[in-house]
């Protein structure tokens, strides 16, 4: 029996391998159970992205859902996961369900659980569920018809793109953004973002907003290895202000400057607070994850906010945003989620409010970084993923559980942090972090320094300490 587990953001297993029909429909069985602990009569709206087999999928899950007699909300055609978010939260769902593998590469699919807030399921709630999956589905789900369950009630469909633009047309001036003189490019890196934005913003510049299942071969995630494309087109155009691209189910987000630089999310959390509190005067406390850099202490400092730091999964993040007044929240791989809106992560409404403080304030993206940087200083930020054995791997982190590493070439060790990985701090407001994949053979590794060769230096640094 294959073992389903949730990681950091929902399971994720290769299609046709693990990720099947099949445990699809355990998973599904699992989730009928727990909605019948919750409720007599749960309902539960589900969507899926532009991965293969995305659709076939959440018909799969709507199909086991319904045969319990569950009440189920299916989306009409792909939509991405802060959508299906919104539609659980405005829906009165008891539990939302996205098919997707948000970054993940293409040969991934994945299944996202959501909770009635609009945010991830607490993780609480999710071991609840994995505890339900049984070992074998009790029931092929292919053998059960979605017009059958359409004509008793139990399945309708919903329209949540059309729910998301009305909420933006809300929350947004969209004239000031399609009326400036600025000029605006999206990469949707063949993501579910793309369809949306063409309505919200149809005069920008668009590049792989068209289907394609495998993304050209490409894991959809938002850092500039994967967007090296759209970073060329932005220099060759010259006259782009800006460019957003977010990842395949577009909920996190990479911005690029005008010269085609790429804009990471520790610069892009700071720039969203110095435009809530000093542009637009709003408050409440800054929740931030554990990779995220020590500059937004600095900066709710000057601004006299309160900042909690929380282990990495938006989820930890999110359970906060339910509970308390939260101005933002936001993690290191562009996932950021800001008051007014939905506790979720979401890659275009993050962008939107970003060129709404360009379009509102007519500076360019480098000048309100330096608006920034005049409180916070200047500062780099790198990140080099580390494709090793697994046996390599677990001895690295074994070395830092037992406090081996002293220095990294030069850099000399100055203090430890171990909530969620381990971040060494050296001179000069300098770290490293080094934190092992929840969900792929990888060790992450995380730097900053002053400057981008810095960051570098200490990510070569440590590469040497590891494998030499």
């Amino acid at each position: 029996m294959y073992e389903i587990k949730f990681g950091t953001d929902g399971w994720r297993a290769i299609i046709g391998r693990e990720f099947t029909v099949e445990n699809v429909s355990r998973v599904a069985e699992g989730v009928a159970a727990w909605l019948f602990k919750k409720k007599s009569a749960p309902v539960a709206i589900i969507g899926y992205d532009t991965r293969f087999g995305g659709e076939m999928f959440a018909q799969t899950v709507a199909q086991v859902l319904c045969s319990k007699g569950i009440k189920v909300l299916l989306s009409k055609g792909f939509v991405s996961t802060p959508m299906l978010s919104m539609g659980t939260l405005f829906l009165k769902c008891d539990l939302g369900i996205v098919i997707t593998a948000s970054h993940n590469p293409p040969s991934y699919n994945g299944f996202k659980l959501k909770g009635p807030h609009g945010g991830p399921l607490f993780p609480k709630l999710v071991s609840e569920i994995e505890e339900l999956i049984p070992a074998v589905a009790s029931a092929r789900a292919e053998s059960f018809s979605l017009e059958e369950f359409e004509n008793k009630k139990l399945l309708e469909y919903v329209d949540l793109e059309k729910m998301y633009l009305q909420q933006a047309e809300k929350n947004f001036d969209l004239n000031l953004i399609r009326n400036s003189k600025l000029h605006f490019a999206y990469d949707a890196m063949y993501g579910a973002g793309q369809n949306v934005m063409k309505k919200l913003l149809p005069g920008i510049s668009f590049l792989h907003s068209e289907n394609n299942p495998g993304f050209n071969g490409t894991a959809p995630e938002p850092i500039l290895k994967n967007l090296t494309e759209f970073s060329s087109m932005i220099k060759e155009d010259g006259k782009i202000d800006c460019g957003l691209a977010t990842d395949g189910d577009a909920d996190r987000l990479g911005l690029f400057d005008n010269k085609g630089n790429f804009i990471d999310s520790h610069h892009i959390i700071l720039l969203l607070i110095h435009y809530l509190v000093k542009y637009k005067n709003m408050k409440g406390k800054v929740c931030c994850a554990f990779s995220t850099t020590p500059r937004v202490a600095k900066l709710c400092k000057h601004y006299g906010l309160p900042l909690e730091t929380v282990k990495i999964g938006f989820k930890y993040i999110s359970e906060i945003m339910d509970k308390e007044d939260v101005l933002l929240g936001g993690e290191e791989s562009g996932g950021i989620a800001i008051k007014g809106h939905i506790p979720e992560r979401d890659g275009i409404w993050i962008g939107l409010v970003i060129w709404e403080f360009m379009a509102k304030s007519g500076k360019s993206l480098h000048e309100l970084i330096n608006e920034v940087y005049s409180i916070t200083g200047e500062f780099a930020f790198e990140r080099n993923d580390l494709y090793i054995e697994e046996n390599i791997k677990q001895q690295i982190i074994a070395n830092c559980a037992n406090n081996v590493y002293k220095s990294f070439g030069n850099f000399s060790v100055r203090k430890i942090e171990d909530m969620d990985g381990y971040k060494y701090f050296f001179d000069n407001e300098q770290w490293l972090l080094i934190r092992a994949s929840g969900t792929e053979p990888v060790l992450r590794t995380y730097a900053e320094s002053s400057t981008r060769d810095g960051a570098l230096a200490i990510l070569e640094a440590a590469k040497k300490t590891f494998l030499n």
